[in-house]
């Protein structure tokens, strides 16, 4: 990976792209840092204290602490991904909107422009629904009209510029910027986990837990980078066909499926059901009765709450595959371009397949979400410790680390090979 940076460095056009990337990362920090006006941050931090490994830890990881300080990015790129999670699942939904999407790059172009207008709705009702929840529990100074408008707007805006940072370096920079502003704002928290480690090891005489939990962490990354890589490669056949006096197909090739196809979004959707009950009622006070009992039996310690969110990841990694990859879609688009998989016949049996192989690796893929999920709930257990680096911060930070290298080979490839053909 550093051999790939130090290479792309040499060459006048990606160096201007990485160094760009990273001027963006600078403003980010910069904005993550700015207090929104007339927040009173005690409150925030002492709810924190009481949550900082549910659902507003995970938020707060997501924002790179903007969201436990209350600054101007407090929602973070959230919104973003609602927004783009709930156009993905309109588009099966709505005919006119999957007519939209296979018009190409107008097509396109009119989806994310409806995203971004979801993302301002979304971040809107986010940050209200915050600030009127968190209001009356003493998170302003002076809890009335002109703070909740002051700190919504501000809030909103912070998350309609970081969508606009992540455009410009999808445009201008190196990879996805909306998955490289979640990298780095998580990046941002290892010193603060760091020096937990160091202080755990020096003070509280946890210097082998420490040790076998970072050995453990390294294994999780090997296993997270082959899990990312891996696929199932489904081989093509196309036939040969006459046009003229030319020949046209013949070639052989495959259909790649991922094993973690559905990335990380079984791992969110799954923790952010599950705790959502729990985060909810910490606005309105202490749970008390049933509900209590309800909350315990939800919550992501206990053996009753990972066997719920083992179920979870399973179902939404199943649910948002099919909405991803369709089968019927695919075999349809290769027999009309004269394509078969060799030993199947075209039509429904190639459904029939491509069903059987992509249920097959969605399992293999969710079983391993799964565990690199629930492994840093374990660890916390085992050694009495607050792992707070979870196994969705470790999918996502290794998974846009791998895209974001690709994207550099593909652009330092392409550029030898204009130049070998200039020259």
């Amino acid at each position: 990976m550093f051999r790939t940076l130090r290479d792309a460095f040499k060459i006048p056009d990606l160096r201007k792209k990485i160094i760009y990337t990273f001027f963006m990362f600078f403003a980010i920090r910069i904005g993550a840092h700015v207090r929104t006006p007339l927040i009173n941050p005690e409150m925030v931090q002492n709810l924190f204290n009481n949550n900082d490994s549910g659902l507003l830890g995970m938020f707060d990881a997501f924002s790179g602490g903007a969201f436990k300080d209350m600054t101007l990015f407090a929602m973070g790129i959230v919104p973003y991904i609602n927004a783009s999670i709930i156009m993905n699942l309109l588009t099966v939904a709505i005919p006119k909107l999957e007519e939209m999407q296979k018009e190409g790059e107008d097509g396109r172009k009119k989806i994310a422009k409806i995203t971004r207008y979801g993302t301002v709705v979304l971040a809107l009702l986010q940050s209200l629904a915050l600030t009127i929840g968190l209001g009356r529990g003493g998170l302003f100074y002076d809890y009335n009209f002109t703070s909740v408008i002051i700190a919504v707007t501000a809030m909103t805006a912070g998350t309609a510029f970081l969508m606009w940072v992540g455009e410009q370096i999808t445009e201008k920079g190196i990879g996805n910027g909306i998955s490289l502003i979640i990298f780095i704002n998580i990046i941002s928290r290892l010193p603060f986990g760091t020096r937990k480690m160091y202080e755990l090891a020096t003070a509280g005489n946890k210097l082998i837990p420490v040790i076998l939990l970072l050995v453990i962490y390294v294994l999780m990354i090997m296993f997270v980078v082959l899990i990312q890589l891996g696929e199932r490669r489904i081989p093509v056949q196309y036939a040969k066909r006459m046009q003229g006096r030319k020949v046209y197909g013949g070639q052989s090739t495959h259909i790649p499926l991922k094993v973690n196809m559905a990335g990380v979004i079984p791992v969110i959707f799954a923790s952010s059901l599950l705790q959502f009950p729990g985060t909810v009622t910490q606005f309105f006070g202490q749970a008390t009765g049933w509900w209590a009992s309800v909350i315990n039996f939800l919550k992501l310690n206990s053996v009753s709450g990972a066997i719920i969110y083992f179920l979870f990841i399973l179902f939404f990694a199943y649910f948002y595959t099919s909405i991803t990859f369709n089968p019927i879609e695919v075999a349809n688009n290769m027999k009309k371009n004269g394509g078969f998989i060799p030993g199947i016949r075209p039509g429904r049996p190639t459904v029939d397949y491509l069903s059987n192989v992509l249920n097959k690796v969605v399992l293999i893929g969710a079983l391993a979400l799964s565990l690199i999920a629930l492994l840093p709930v374990i660890l916390s257990a085992s050694f009495d410790m607050n792992v707070t680096f979870g196994g969705t911060s470790l999918i996502i930070v290794v998974g846009v680390a791998l895209e974001t290298i690709k994207q550099i080979e593909s652009q330092m490839v392409m550029r030898h090979y204009k130049g070998f053909l200039n020259s």
